[in-house]
């Protein structure tokens, strides 16, 4: 794990952030936005009608992730089985049917009880404007999932030869 990386959420666009499925009590953004406040109070996300939600991050300005955690203190409704796709426009549950991932991983009970981090194929998120995370099932085969926190880790891609190599051609 790099020490540079630290929490790209600061980079959030919070107009844009969706997840398909939340209980309109507890959503995604409660969430997102007290971790930002850095309060925690009794917020979390909850699924609506079955074990599934779809999180749609989009951030204002290209990052690279690294890794992900995802905390849970109900470990039977903790999220298990997780798919990861990039940069799509607009994105459904459909998507993720068609095997087609960026990343998909299992979640143990002692990542999601502690938020451990979970390493991502770094190589696969190097250039994400949007980050899509499919929660596919939970540890206890419960009707509703919940997440109590998240964080993404990795850094911003802001002031590399990529972006300079752009304002000088626009210069020219």
């Amino acid at each position: 794990m790099d020490d540079s990386d630290k929490s790209v959420l600061e980079h959030l666009d919070l107009q844009q952030l969706t997840c398909l499925n939340e209980d309109e009590e507890h959503t995604f953004k409660s969430i997102v936005s007290n971790r930002a406040k850095n309060t925690s109070g009794g917020t979390y996300l909850l699924s609506d009608v079955d074990e599934q939600l779809l999180l749609n991050i989009t951030f204002n300005q290209t990052v690279r992730i690294r890794s992900i955690a995802i905390q849970a203190s109900s470990v039977a409704q903790a999220p298990r089985k997780i798919k990861l796709l990039i940069n799509r426009p607009t994105i459904g549950f459909d998507d993720f049917s068609d095997g087609e991932f960026t990343q998909e991983f299992e979640l143990t009970e002692d990542q999601v009880q502690e938020g451990k981090r979970v390493p991502l194929r770094y190589v696969r998120f190097q250039a994400v404007n949007a980050l899509h995370i499919f929660v596919e099932s939970n540890h206890g085969g419960e009707d509703q999932t919940r997440i109590d926190a998240i964080d993404v880790y990795g850094t911003a891609v802001i002031g590399t030869r990529d972006l300079s190599g752009l304002k000088k051609a626009d210069d020219e």
